[in-house]
């Protein structure tokens, strides 16, 4: 029982982490990525589908992207959705594809960004110490049922505070990655 309420908080531990990474992601940085745009919803006959299923995104040069819709016909509902969201990038449409070009980003605009970074590092830190709390919260149960020992349960939550403190450090240095990034010219 104690192995099973461990190893569930772990896999919800590692689930903030890669939510946290995939957020990130998103972030613009001095740098084209497809990831930047991917995520966009485009109305494709109807139906709200992701740019990464209707288009080839690539990024032929470190402050361009390209997209190729594999429908030509799409390019305009592209565009529009580019134009929406806020990236606040103008695309260049040739009638068969996408242009992006990024601007450098200004200071102020960085120091934004590492705002936004921290918030959502921090959402992360709280999302791993809710999973600890809920954990230990299962541990003490345990014990009042008199299911474990009350030193089963101390051996358990120091276990758990040990991975919490892994995790809380991995999301630190994937903050800290990002804010590298994003800082850089």
């Amino acid at each position: 029982m104690i192995d099973e309420i461990l190893r569930d908080a772990e896999e919800r531990m590692k689930a903030a982490v890669r939510v946290l990474e995939e957020e990130l992601k998103k972030l613009r940085t001095g740098r084209a990525t497809p990831a930047l745009v991917e995520h966009l919803t485009i109305d494709y006959y109807g139906v709200p589908t992701p740019l990464i299923q209707l288009a080839a995104i690539t990024a032929p040069e470190p402050r361009m992207l390209l997209i190729k819709p594999f429908d030509p016909k799409i390019v305009p509902q592209i565009e529009r959705a580019i134009l929406t969201s806020d990236l606040g990038i103008n695309p260049t449409n040739d009638g068969k594809q996408i242009r992006l070009v990024l601007p450098p980003l200004t200071e102020e605009r960085r120091r934004e960004l590492v705002r936004i970074v921290a918030q959502r590092v921090e959402n992360a830190r709280v999302a791993i110490r809710n999973v600890r709390r809920d954990a230990i919260k299962d541990l003490r149960e345990l014990e009042d049922e008199k299911m474990i020992s009350e030193d089963e349960r101390l051996r358990a939550e120091k276990k758990m505070n040990e991975m919490t403190e892994k995790y809380i450090e991995q999301v630190n240095e994937v903050g800290a990655r990002k804010e590298r990034e994003i800082m850089e010219q």
